[in-house]
């Protein structure tokens, strides 16, 4: 076991290169799941996407969820859900989209504000079309797309072509694996969900791009040594700084989840995950990627090169 505090003070000799064919399967793995995941069981898309109606209520007192379902599946709206969040006077009501134009959705509106008690307090409401919802889906497929393109673009420029192509890859894993998760738990998919994909990865490519400079030091320095232990050694020397980092988001994160109500649920969950598996795509898919698709080294040599030191190992 390698205890944070230890592995903060010390350099550790983790030898994360004797894990990687490990960890490429299991990327495999979860990458093909979360596709077919999406294939077969899709997505449970939120008003934004899907079209609709968002009615938030507070309740004098706790809220009777079987008496409020019961009451507006009479009144002949279509699938009506309602779900209770934050304290136990809060519901969500969510009507399915009426034919028709606005006018009917908000007709809709009215029905069921006519049918439940008048002394709810009605504290949002909001009113999607399918068109603006698949238009919504378009720019954020083109949106995360862009974003992969431009964040291999930029490694590419910054260090070479192979540097690129292995952001890209965990990028694209990060991504694909966080939409798996949504989708084998069906939680909503929201436009605050597809802005935490954005976030996470921004933040995975952070990641990435520190253990990267790592390397490329460790390149013009050690020009001959052996690049499996070059891989390891970058790895171990920038470890205590990813913890920090995963640690603190974390934490962040955490209050969002807990304190942040059901609006900000999807964008907390999806950051949770994000910061968990970016940070193992930074570990055991960016880095060791370059040992198959290896950046040149000559051009990187320095005279005088200094022998590498030895790696202390943590029991």
């Amino acid at each position: 076991m390698f205890h944070p505090v230890v592995i903060i003070r010390r350099i550790p000799g983790i030898d994360f290169m004797g894990l990687h064919r490990l960890g490429f399967a299991l990327s495999a793995l979860l990458t093909l799941g979360s596709i077919v995941l999406f294939l077969v069981q899709g997505l449970n898309y939120g008003i934004d996407f899907s079209g609709g109606t968002l009615i938030e209520v507070r309740t004098p007192g706790p809220a009777d969820l079987a008496r409020m379902r019961g009451t507006l599946d009479g009144l002949g709206l279509g699938e009506v859900s309602l779900q209770g969040f934050g304290g136990p006077d809060d519901v969500l009501i969510r009507v399915a989209r009426q034919p028709g134009d606005d006018k009917a959705q908000m007709q809709a509106v009215a029905k069921v504000k006519a049918a439940l008690p008048p002394e709810l307090d009605y504290r949002r409401t909001e009113v999607v079309g399918p068109k603006v919802g698949g238009e919504l889906i378009q720019a954020g497929v083109i949106a995360t797309v862009l974003a992969l393109v431009a964040i291999a673009l930029y490694v590419w420029l910054r260090f070479e072509w192979p540097f690129g192509v292995g952001a890209m890859l965990s990028t694209l894993h990060d991504t694909i694996t966080t939409v798996g998760l949504f989708s084998l738990l069906q939680i909503e998919f929201n436009l605050t969900t597809l802005a935490a994909i954005l976030t996470i990865a921004g933040y995975s490519v952070n990641d990435t791009v520190v253990i990267y400079d790592r390397m490329r030091e460790t390149l013009r320095k050690y020009k001959t040594m052996d690049f499996r232990a070059l891989i390891n050694k970058s790895l171990n020397e920038t470890l205590s700084r990813t913890i920090l980092t995963v640690s603190t988001v974390a934490l962040a994160v955490l209050s969002l989840l807990i304190f942040g109500g059901e609006v900000l649920r999807g964008f907390s969950i999806a950051m949770l995950w994000g910061i968990v598996v970016g940070t193992y795509s930074s570990l055991f898919i960016a880095a060791p990627i370059l040992y198959y698709i290896r950046p040149r080294r000559a051009s990187r040599a320095k005279e005088g090169e200094a022998p590498p030191a030895e790696t202390q190992r943590v029991s």
